[in-house]
């Protein structure tokens, strides 16, 4: 088994942010390894900036892009802050594009051993989880992938399952 020395950790705009991190930290202390906070910033999301533009708003995409990467690096910050992890073992990478693109790369350029994420991103609704980035990068990743959920998740997980074993 190959040894793990670099912890990819996907910070999204999510609840789950803090507890993601956590776990990822509490592997990468367990392992001896460094983490690297990834959080990306869809570039559909600038797109529809840019179409409220042409609607007339005064809106600016590069405005709006930079104040999403400083409020972002600010809960990043406070995250690792509220951690016991080590500041100084945590890389902060912040970008703009295609999610699912972004990530592998940095899992190829930063040649990271492992992928810390939740199973849900901005929404909760379950359909959307089929097709979502955690899936693809699951399916995609060079790196072993590990998908946290917390107790709350992991609960209407256990509940699911016994409805659907009473069901059939």
């Amino acid at each position: 088994m190959a040894e793990i020395k670099k912890i990819l950790v996907a910070i999204g705009v999510t609840q789950f942010s803090q507890d993601t991190f956590e776990y990822g930290a509490k592997l990468a202390q367990a392992l001896n390894a460094d983490i690297t906070i990834v959080s990306i910033i869809n570039s559909r999301d600038v797109e529809a900036v840019g179409s409220v533009v042409s609607l007339g708003y005064e809106v600016d995409g590069e405005h709006y892009v930079q104040s999403v990467k400083a409020e972002r690096k600010e809960n990043i910050k406070k995250i690792i802050e509220d951690s016991a992890f080590p500041e100084k073992r945590v890389e902060i990478v912040l970008k703009v594009g295609n999610p699912i693109d972004e990530i592998l790369d940095i899992i190829i350029d930063r040649e990271i051993d492992m992928v810390v994420m939740g199973p849900k991103g901005r929404t909760n609704l379950e359909h959307i989880l089929i097709g979502s980035l955690a899936e693809k990068i699951f399916r995609r990743s060079p790196a072993v992938v590990v998908s946290y959920r917390n107790e709350e998740q992991a609960e209407s997980l256990k509940k699911r399952i016994r409805r659907r074993r009473r069901n059939s």
